[in-house]
């Protein structure tokens, strides 16, 4: 075999799974665009808050943090994050602040920290000192440049037409060249059911979900590079510093019928500007520019990470659903955990959470596949 491990991928899922791998042996990363950290991953809202997410994704937060604080110097800066809730979503509002573990805060305090809010539409804020922004480019760049370290290698504008079984492997085609090895990771984001199809495996059910969002220039001319994150009850918008100015999203998530490179609708963006609007004393008068990415969840929105229990050497690192940032540290530990045959750190309920085995317990018969090849 060319290589004993060939990674699908190459998003914050793939080159952290590919640098833990690369202790285990030699890895190939491929990835279809021509630069790293393409669709969702590059399209990230980038905050580490760790109470954030389905239950078992809080669980990696947590198992990530140490990472995140040390990994290169660390990549977490100081963001916080604001919950604000208006008139009728009182309940929506308790929910929340319980969930995530926020503590409620007065108007007054609210509008000191971030002085375009209307006192007169706020009716309950909560606030979280220990939310972080990410330096998601420099996770990637510190994680594919352990692969190469390692003696692997990272490759862009190699998108995967085929993936066949053989004997002690596999073998992908990408481009005009094909390439072999012992064990595959599907880390292809909204496109993993599509190569675990190509490869022969059942594919999950992995549902692409749309999120859209606009920048819009710092509003009132204010400096708002140390304002919190802003999220509306229920997760209903957002808005957060970026580069000198506003990001704002509806935090939409519209299933899309196929994988694709996304991109926004004007309704749905007014939609989440609108949402924005009701809380703030600013008017919104443009945007300066506007992109949407995929999210892509699992059936039970956990994500799915390790080896098919069809084939174990078909590796899943898939179903991120938005948290792929916070959750990669951990997320790629447990992978090399599972194909080292160590036992992980994460506690075994947890693994069993994680596990794409949690899906091959419906009675349906596995897709065929094809014969393995010399």
């Amino acid at each position: 075999m060319d290589h004993d491990f060939l990674v699908i991928g190459g998003g914050i899922a793939g080159t952290s799974a590919g640098a833990r791998l690369s202790d285990l042996g030699r890895v190939l990363l491929l990835e279809a665009e021509t630069a790293l950290a393409y669709h969702a991953s590059g399209r990230s809202a980038a905050l580490y808050e760790a109470n954030y997410g389905h239950h078992v994704t809080i669980a990696l937060n947590l198992a990530s943090r140490e990472d995140h604080d040390t990994l290169d110097g660390g990549v977490l800066s100081p963001r916080g994050l604001m919950l604000l809730a208006g008139k009728g979503q009182e309940a929506q509002f308790a929910h929340d602040i319980v969930a995530m573990d926020m503590s409620p805060i007065d108007v007054d305090e609210a509008v000191a920290r971030v002085p375009i809010l209307n006192p007169d539409a706020v009716t309950g804020v909560a606030f979280d000192g220990d939310a972080w922004d990410i330096d998601t480019d420099r996770l990637v760049q510190v994680f594919a440049r352990t692969i190469r370290e390692n003696g692997g290698a990272v490759e862009t504008g190699a998108k995967v037409t085929e993936v066949t079984r053989i004997n002690g492997g596999w073998r992908v085609r990408a481009g005009s060249e094909s390439r072999t090895a012992r064990h595959l990771v599907n880390a292809a984001g909204a496109w993993a059911d599509q190569v675990a199809v190509m490869a022969g495996i059942a594919p999950l059910g992995l549902r692409p979900m749309r999120r859209s969002v606009a920048r819009i220039p710092a509003p009132g001319g204010h400096d708002v590079s140390g304002w919190p994150m802003l999220l509306g009850a229920g997760e209903g918008w957002y808005a957060k510093a970026d580069a000198g100015a506003l990001i704002v999203s509806p935090a939409e998530e519209d299933p899309v019928a196929e994988p694709h490179d996304a991109w926004p609708e004007d309704l749905v963006l007014a939609e989440g500007i609108a949402r924005y609007q009701d809380f703030v004393t600013e008017e919104v008068t443009r945007v300066t520019s506007s992109w949407a990415g995929l999210r892509t969840f699992s059936p039970d929105r956990a994500l799915v990470l390790g080896p098919d229990p069809s084939d174990a050497t078909f590796v899943w690192v898939a179903g991120q659903g938005g948290y792929g940032f916070q959750t990669a540290p951990a997320a790629s530990r447990l992978i090399a955990d599972l194909v080292a045959g160590r036992p992980p750190v994460l506690d075994p309920a947890t693994v069993a959470a994680l596990s794409p085995a949690r899906f091959r317990q419906t009675g349906k018969p596995p897709l065929s596949r094809p014969a393995p090849k010399a």
